[in-house]
C-alpha cells in the first residue's frame, strides 16, 4: 500500500470571512492510496483551531506510510483530525466500488449556501444573489458585532428562505439569552456554536427559543454525552471525527442521545464534499457548500443547482 499527499490550493469566488478571520484561498491535502493496482482519494483541511497545521499533518500521514491498515485499525494509529480522515476516505474510495454510489442517496440534497461576515448591505447583496438563483437554505456567518442588524438586512431579502447563523464561537461577549431572544423575531432555525468550546456550560441555564447546534464542541462519538441538556444539534464534519467512518459512529451516538444531525464542511472541493453525502443523505439540515464557493473545483466534480447538490 503507497500513500501519497499533497498540498492542493483553491481560489475562492469571494473572500470569505468569519468570526476568525478572512481568506481568498482554501488550502486542502489531498491524499491517494494505492494498493494492487487500485487508487483510492481523499482530501482533508488542517485546522489551525484544532492545533493542526499543513506540515503536522503531513506529517501524520507520512507516518503511517508503508503500513498495513484498514478503516478500522487506522484510529489505532492516528487520532481523530484532518490526516485520518484524509487517509479514512482515499480508504472508503479504494475499497468501495463507485462510492459513494454504493449508498442510498437521494436524486438531491438541499445545501445551505453561506454568507460570509460583511456590511449589513453586503451580507444582503450576497443572500440576494443565493435566492435569486433558487437558494432555499442560507446559513449566515456572524461575529458579536452587529448581530440583529446584519440577519435583518439578510432576512428582508430573503424573506421565505431558511436562515441558520454561525457564530463560530465569538458571542462569549454578549448576553446570549437577550441575543438569542432579540433575534427570535427574525425566524431563525438555528444557531451554530455561539460560545467557545471550552466555555460553553452557560448554555444548559437558558431555555433558547431557537435551536443550537454544537460545531467545535463535537468533535467525536465521545463527545456526545457532555452536549446534552446544551445542545438540539451537532455538526458532523469529517476533518473533525477522522473521516467518514468515525463521523457514522458519531451520528449514532448523537442519535440515540436524541440530538438531531447537521453535516458540514471546511472549504474544499467535490473531493471533500462527496466523501461526506452518505452521512449527509439522512441528516436533518447539510452545509456542503465548500466547492461551490471555489472557482476551480475538480473535473466532474458535483452540481449544484437552486441551492441543492444535484446527484441524479
Amino acid at each position: 500500500m503507497k500513500i501519497s499527499a499533497n498540498i492542493v490550493t483553491y481560489t475562492l469566488k469571494r473572500p470569505f470571512t468569519i468570526s476568525r478571520g478572512s481568506r481568498t484561498t482554501a488550502e486542502v491535502i489531498q491524499v491517494s492510496i494505492e494498493k494492487n493496482g487500485k487508487v483510492g482519494v481523499g482530501e482533508c483541511s488542517p485546522t489551525g483551531r484544532y492545533g493542526e497545521s499543513f506540515d503536522s499533518v503531513l506529517a501524520e500521514i507520512e507516518s503511517v506510510n508503508n503500513t498495513l491498515f484498514d478503516r478500522t485499525s487506522l484510529k489505532s494509529f492516528l487520532p481523530p483530525g484532518a490526516a485520518r480522515n484524509g487517509l479514512d476516505c482515499a480508504l472508503w474510495d479504494l475499497e468501495t466500488d463507485n462510492f459513494p454510489d454504493n449508498f442510498s442517496l437521494p436524486k438531491t440534497i438541499q445545501t445551505a449556501m453561506t454568507v460570509s461576515i460583511g456590511s449589513p448591505q453586503d451580507m444582503a447583496n450576497e443572500a440576494k444573489g443565493y435566492v435569486e438563483q433558487g437558494a432555499t437554505l442560507i446559513k449566515i456567518k456572524l461575529d458579536a458585532d452587529l448581530v440583529y442588524e446584519r440577519l435583518a438586512a439578510v432576512r428582508a431579502v430573503a424573506p421565505d428562505t431558511t436562515l441558520v447563523v454561525d457564530a463560530n464561537e465569538a458571542w462569549g461577549s454578549l448576553d446570549i439569552a437577550t441575543t438569542l431572544n432579540q433575534i427570535t423575531s427574525l425566524n431563525i432555525a438555528m444557531v451554530e456554536q455561539p460560545l467557545p468550546a471550552d466555555n460553553d456550560e452557560g448554555l444548559r441555564n437558558i431555555a433558547s427559543p431557537i435551536p443550537l447546534c454544537a460545531d467545535e464542541s463535537c468533535h467525536t462519538a465521545d463527545d456526545v454525552i457532555a452536549l446534552v441538556g446544551k445542545y438540539q444539534m451537532v455538526n458532523i464534519k469529517l476533518d473533525k471525527t477522522g473521516g467518514l467512518t468515525a463521523a457514522f459512529e458519531l451520528e449514532q451516538a448523537a442519535r440515540t442521545a436524541g440530538l438531531q444531525i447537521m453535516v458540514g464542511c471546511m472549504l474544499g472541493s467535490s473531493i471533500a464534499m462527496r466523501a461526506a453525502l452518505p452521512v449527509a443523505a439522512t441528516a436533518i439540515m447539510v452545509d456542503l457548500d465548500g466547492a461551490f464557493l471555489i472557482s476551480d473545483d475538480i473535473d466532474n466534480g458535483l452540481h449544484y443547482q437552486r441551492g441543492n447538490i444535484v446527484l441524479r
